[in-house]
């Protein structure tokens, strides 16, 4: 990324998390309000909103729908957060827009947090590239999350669990509402006249009956779709089926409800038209990054298996897949967490699964520790094979340790996931994405 921008968007993390859209607002009613030059699907949940967002786009944009795709956090750059058609943005509109933002901001006199810059630049792009609809994955939250401003009127929720609860709440019930505040005011009727609806998943019965008085307190419909057994996907795992049957539905009701918008034109209005076998096809080949991915290769042999589990919730799901698709199989496994993260409960959840355990961090400042993980887990009984700063060198010796032909499993945070790819990029295709892309800042989120 050139400079100016990069400067300026670094300066914004002093602010950290600071929940609310009247930023927002402000800045995009100054900058002439490019949310509103596009449709917006919102994705709202506490895991599962990357990959949900992902397969949507792709099975709209197999669709004819030229498709923007609002992901956080990055694996490795800002631009892969931002994109149309699966393009990320590029470097100069990413620093053009940022200063954009900038500009505005020294304007209307606001101070807006890194997250914020990088939605109101995503509404702009996106507005520039006259696309068709957007996919917005929220950061925390949904009812004061900056990605509200879009105002969708489909909302996909994928899942509920307990984070972030100094903010959202201590409860699972009293996040869901906060995460189904997306859908915006108390009666949330769109100017066209129609109602929003909320795409449920991931919820017991019990958070589903709250989720539809909820909705129906706020005039919104729910669907809750069934979880499908004709799905095939590159990322391991039955959540990601859950996931894609999800996006589905999503892609399903979308088109149901444009295909009017559309009725001038022939050609568009046909394409309007959802598929079912073509977006089977499509999610076919439409593998996450660093979500139970396996990277394979020359030879065909799986050398790796990333999986961004951060927190306990994550690593329940990781170890149902694991018993699913290496059953009685163990594991080297390279692990980093964060100091925020439950490692004890991360730990048990995974020991049954591991046979040497390689504890490692990456620069970023929230990172635990090697002394702290070692501490965790002789705590637990586990004893630590090897313990280093993260590298390729790391890895290589890693893998010189295995004495089968497993693969190496690496786990434990989406930051070093992002650290993994940027060192392994070059050598496995499923990284294709990612080379030619410099990295850079993460927010502290």
């Amino acid at each position: 990324m050139i400079q100016n921008g990069l400067e300026y968007l670094n300066s914004r993390l002093i602010f950290g998390m600071m929940p609310g859209l009247a930023s927002t607002r402000k800045l995009c009613e100054a900058l002439g309000n490019p949310q509103k030059k596009f449709k917006t699907i919102h994705v709202v949940g506490t895991n599962g909103k990357g990959s949900t967002s992902y397969y949507l786009s792709g099975v709209l944009q197999s669709h004819g729908l030229k498709t923007g795709l609002y992901t956080s956090p990055h694996l490795v750059s800002m631009r892969e957060r931002i994109r149309v058609n699966d393009l990320p943005i590029d470097d100069e509109s990413l620093d053009r827009l940022i200063m954009q933002v900038k500009a505005a901001a020294e304007e209307t006199q606001v101070e807006p947090t890194f997250f914020e810059v990088l939605t109101i630049v995503a509404f702009l792009y996106y507005a520039e590239q006259n696309i068709d609809v957007a996919v917005l994955e929220a950061g925390m939250g949904g009812r004061l999350d900056s990605t509200a401003v879009a105002d969708g009127e489909l909302i996909v929720l994928t899942s509920i669990g307990l984070e972030h609860t100094e903010v959202l709440g201590s409860t699972e019930s009293a996040i869901l509402k906060e995460k189904m505040g997306v859908a915006g005011s108390a009666q949330s009727i769109l100017s066209n006249g129609r109602s929003k609806t909320f795409v449920l998943g991931g919820l017991n019965d019990s958070l589903i009956a709250e989720a539809k008085i909820f909705a129906a307190s706020h005039s919104c419909s729910c669907v809750v779709p069934v979880i499908r057994n004709d799905i095939e996907l590159p990322n391991l795992g039955q959540h990601y089926i859950e996931n894609a049957s999800l996006s589905l539905k999503a892609a399903e009701l979308f088109l149901q409800r444009s295909r009017d918008l559309f009725a001038a034109d022939a050609v568009a209005n046909q394409e309007m038209v959802y598929d079912d076998a073509l977006a089977l096809k499509t999610l076919a080949t439409r593998s996450w990054a660093g979500r139970m991915q396996k990277l394979i290769d020359a030879n065909g042999v799986t050398k790796f298996v990333l999986d961004g589990a951060h927190n306990s919730h994550a690593v329940r799901r990781l170890v149902e897949t694991l018993d699913k698709y290496y059953p009685n199989q163990k594991f080297h496994c390279v692990f980093g967490a964060l100091r925020d993260k439950d490692v004890g409960e991360m730990l048990k959840l995974m020991a049954p699964h591991v046979s040497a355990w390689h504890i490692t961090r990456t620069p970023y400042p929230r990172f635990r520790e090697l002394s702290d993980l070692q501490g965790e887990l002789e705590k637990l009984g586990l004893n630590v094979a090897s313990a280093a700063e993260f590298s390729r060198e790391y890895l290589n010796d890693v893998c010189a340790s295995v004495t089968d032909c497993s693969p190496v499993l690496i786990t434990g945070s989406l930051y070093m996931i992002g650290a993994t790819v940027q060192a392994l990029k070059d050598d496995f295709d499923g990284l294709a994405f990612f080379r030619g892309m410099e990295p850079s800042t993460n927010e502290h989120r």
